[in-house]
């Protein structure tokens, strides 16, 4: 079994809020994919990251989803489509095994 994120930015690049039916979409998107998804909407996450000696961040929102194999192609996919919609150079999706109790 794998855990699969998304972590995606709350605003795009000139502070403007996505509308929550962005979400909504990756979300319904992810629920008629996989067998359930999280969506951790509420409290965003701060994200921090270093370019040289100039610092960025941006609050972000993450959904995961647990399948049983990785399809690296169907995520680059999504990763692409997801960097569109939202405006990105770089979407983070990563992925690692986990055990269910």
């Amino acid at each position: 079994m794998h855990l699969v994120q998304i972590l995606l930015p709350c605003a795009d690049n000139n502070g403007q809020l996505f509308e929550s039916a962005e979400y909504d979409r990756v979300k319904e998107d992810l629920a008629s994919s996989f067998d359930g998804v999280t969506a951790y909407l509420r409290a965003p996450a701060e994200g921090l990251w270093r370019e040289g000696a100039e610092a960025s961040h941006d609050e972000i929102v993450i959904f995961e989803v647990m399948t049983e194999e990785i399809d690296l192609t169907d995520w680059r996919r999504r990763r692409v489509a997801l960097e569109r919609r939202f405006h990105q150079d770089k979407v983070i999706i990563r992925y690692m095994p986990i055990g269910v109790i």
